[in-house]
């Protein structure tokens, strides 16, 4: 099997979306990763980090999941070493659950910028809080199964030439885009989503099940 969920410790929402992502999927926990298991009904083959961000009062079934220790001292994070561990099991396909917000903010660039590297090398990834899911996109074509109305931006990590937007409500055609442009930020679906990319990297962050604004 080659699907890997890996929990990383952002925020994160069960949905029946998400479900369906995770399901007959392999899981690796990274660090505080593993308080996402019982929220998703999960048990972890493994354990990975420097374990300095455990949950407290884990169930013991929890608790007892093997783990592999790194120090403190690291040449990379911890959901790095949970991704690099489910590579070596075999993964193609990984979802990396809580890969945005949390109390790090230069944790959650890394997973956006690290899905576009594991991508380019072939590795397919979805990035996901439950409410909002990041897609690599690199030069080529995909279609997409938003509903009408899902709100997406295009967040280039590069300048983007000959990107083209379709069923979207302002869509694009082979257009170049600067590098820091706000032109595909808000955008929404309208049909059935397509982008296409000439040249460059850059990340779909859609907001299937956006959460109420406090």
């Amino acid at each position: 099997m080659g699907t890997f969920t890996i929990l990383l410790g952002g925020e994160l929402v069960p949905t029946p979306r998400l479900e369906r992502q995770i399901e007959g999927s392999r899981v690796i926990a990274a660090d505080a990763g593993i308080g996402h298991a019982r929220l998703l009904g999960l048990i972890p083959e493994l354990w990975v980090g420097d374990f300095d961000s455990v949950p407290a009062n884990l169930p013991k079934d929890l608790a007892d999941v093997p783990r592999k220790v790194f120090p403190a001292e690291k040449d990379m994070t911890d959901g790095e070493l949970a991704i690099a561990e489910a590579l070596q099991r075999g993964a193609t396909s990984l979802v990396l659950a809580g890969a945005f917000g949390g109390k790090r903010a230069d944790h959650a660039f890394l997973h956006l910028a690290l899905a576009a590297r594991l991508a380019a090398a072939g590795t397919r990834v979805l990035l996901t809080s439950g409410a909002q899911e990041g897609v690599p996109i690199l030069p080529g074509s995909a279609r997409y199964d938003y509903d009408d109305g899902t709100l997406f931006s295009v967040l280039g990590f590069s300048e983007l030439s000959g990107l083209t937007v379709t069923g979207a409500k302002w869509p694009l055609d082979r257009v170049e885009v600067a590098f820091g442009s706000s032109l595909t930020i808000s955008n929404e679906v309208k049909g059935r989503l397509g982008i296409a990319l000439e040249r460059g990297r850059a990340l779909l962050l859609a907001h299937p099940y956006p959460l109420p604004e406090s």
